[in-house]
């Protein structure tokens, strides 16, 4: 299971990776992608929406069931990962990479350090 080092985690299983420009972008884990077996549809929400942490943003189904994405931080849908929605199945092979589901700009006073960092999150998901 890979979990990089350069990310933020929630117990909901989303990454999350500070941009140069102050956005987040967030995914799902490769722990989660495993769990959730092939992917085969993604609902993104629409550019502009206004979230609140621990708010739903996505929806991942897979051939074993349909999951929320959860915002991990409060703040404005940036951009979506549109490509996404026609290739589902990029989820299962590059879930740090091209998976990303949408970037949020942070509300003022909103930071990372809430989240689990790599080590925490290894610790998190071997319990």
């Amino acid at each position: 299971m890979q979990i990089p080092e350069d990310l933020r985690y929630t117990e909901n299983h989303e990454w999350v990776r500070l941009e140069a420009d102050g956005a987040v972008s967030v995914g799902i884990s490769d722990y989660a992608q495993d769990a959730l077996g092939d992917v085969v549809y993604v609902d993104l929400p629409d550019v502009g929406r206004v979230v609140e942490a621990g708010e739903t943003i996505a929806e991942v189904e897979s051939t074993k069931s349909v999951n929320d994405v959860y915002a991990p931080v409060s703040g404005v849908v940036a951009s979506v990962n549109e490509p996404l929605m026609d290739a589902p199945e990029l989820v299962n092979t590059d879930p740090f990479g091209a998976a990303w589901f949408v970037t949020i700009t942070p509300a003022d006073g909103e930071n990372l350090d809430a989240l689990m960092d790599a080590v925490a999150y290894t610790t998190f998901t071997e319990e």
